[in-house]
């Protein structure tokens, strides 16, 4: 069952707005479809599921076992891959090449309760799926004592 889900847009909502405002200065049209529409950026999407947190990168076009490195260091997770993509066709003994390339990494801080040495990962049809588990029990707070400087 999910319990939670949440879309977390890479780029900040206020530089966003404002890039893509159409009273802010006038952007080339071009310009704001590659911001709303650019396949460089690391689109996650992160949810609780089977008592688990779940976040899934949208990656095509990668290799998973070469291109993509996942680590978790003091509650967040990082995801970094690199994509390289080469098509060259040829016709009336022409030869046309396109080349796609980039880098992207993304942290993620995650909840409180998240079990960090038992993450899964596994990739499927471009998309990654990073699945942390999360314990049910919730830590005991203390009381702190406030001294007079």
């Amino acid at each position: 069952m999910t319990e939670m889900m949440r879309t977390i847009d890479p780029v900040d909502e206020w530089i966003g707005r404002r890039l893509l405002d159409r009273s802010w200065p006038r952007w080339p049209e071009s310009w704001r479809s590659r911001l709303l529409d650019s396949t460089d950026l690391l689109r996650v999407e992160e949810r609780r599921e089977d008592g688990a947190v779940v976040i899934r990168a949208e990656i095509p076009g990668i290799d998973p076992e070469r291109d993509v490195d996942i680590s978790v260091t003091d509650h967040t997770l990082h995801i970094e891959a690199h994509r390289e993509q080469r098509h060259e066709a040829a016709s009336d003994g022409r030869v046309r090449s396109e080349f796609r390339y980039g880098s992207f990494s993304r942290s993620i801080a995650l909840p409180p309760g998240v079990t960090e040495d038992e993450v899964a990962a596994e990739y499927r049809d471009g998309i990654l799926e990073v699945r942390i588990p999360v314990t049910t029990t919730v830590p005991e707070s203390h009381h702190v004592t406030v001294h007079r400087a």
